[in-house]
């Protein structure tokens, strides 16, 4: 069992060789993948935070920070108020409903037929009748979201969640969450349907905007978190670990949101750590 204080073996060559390879092949990516299955254990508990790249981390949480405080923040106030409510449901439902294939094939490779069914009449039924995903009729008829990754299908397959990461630009993650999130942009299905450059960019833009707007509606959330916070560092850290663990639990291993969580309570913290989609 691993100490607070002890290094995965082999999570420095493990971390450069993942950013290293973020557009190779997709079979090099499986090489990957079995990396960080082998590099590193789950926490020993629920609550343990596993952080041995902490400098690393928080000089890319500084960087996110920078971003979000000069960029992100200042658009997506600009957003909330020029953008009305209809226009930025819509984008959200485009940019979510180009997300569906991609849950779909996370869905057959961890045996979960029944979730995988359920996206694609909802995929379809939103891409028809919902004009290519512009409205969300299938949530109206009772094919709500189920969200999948390939983060998900490593833990359904056994893999640790490995050592917390926070890279720039990419936000919060694991090594299991970041491998997942590099496969699921290389396999993603809505890469074959479009392929000249003018889609890509349509869907790169697209996907951009959704995230000004997701900025902007969860703003306040966010600025507490970034501004307000003693250690936002530590802050993010545990809300990002805390909401994953309990998503990939199925809602079983805590609670989603704790009203009485504080941060500055985790006894592994070195000088301080904290608990938690991914």
């Amino acid at each position: 069992m691993m100490s607070k204080d002890q290094t995965c073996p082999g999570s420095s060559l493990l971390l450069s060789l993942l950013v290293s390879n973020l557009k190779r092949p997709v079979a090099t990516l499986a090489v990957l993948a079995v990396l960080a299955l082998s590099a590193c254990s789950a926490p020993a508990s629920r609550d343990a935070v596993y952080d041995p790249a902490q400098p690393f981390n928080r000089m890319s949480h500084g960087v996110n920070k920078g971003v979000d405080r000069v960029l992100l923040r200042p658009a997506s106030q600009l957003y909330a108020a020029a953008v009305p409510t209809p226009v930025a449901a819509g984008v959200n439902n485009l940019a979510s409903n180009l997300s569906e294939p991609s849950a779909v094939v996370n869905d057959v490779l961890q045996g979960n037929l029944e979730d995988g069914i359920h996206t694609t009449f909802r995929f379809l039924l939103n891409s028809t009748v919902g004009f290519a995903g512009l409205f969300d009729v299938a949530s109206s008829i009772g094919l709500e979201k189920r969200e999948s990754d390939f983060g998900e299908t490593l833990h359904v397959w056994g893999a640790g969640e490995g050592a917390y990461l926070e890279l720039p630009f990419l936000g919060p993650s694991t090594t299991r969450d970041f491998v997942g999130v590099v496969v699921d942009g290389a396999m993603n299905p809505t890469r074959l349907a479009f392929t000249s450059t003018e889609e890509r960019q349509a869907i790169r833009r697209l996907r951009g905007v959704d995230l000004v707007g997701d900025r902007a509606q969860n703003g306040r959330v966010i600025d507490d978190l970034l501004y307000e916070s003693a250690d936002s560092y530590i802050a993010l850290r545990g809300l990002y670990l805390q909401n994953r663990r309990y998503a990939l639990s199925g809602g079983t291993v805590g609670s989603e949101l704790d009203p009485f969580y504080d941060p500055f309570s985790d006894p592994f913290a070195a000088p301080f750590s904290l608990p938690n989609r991914p």
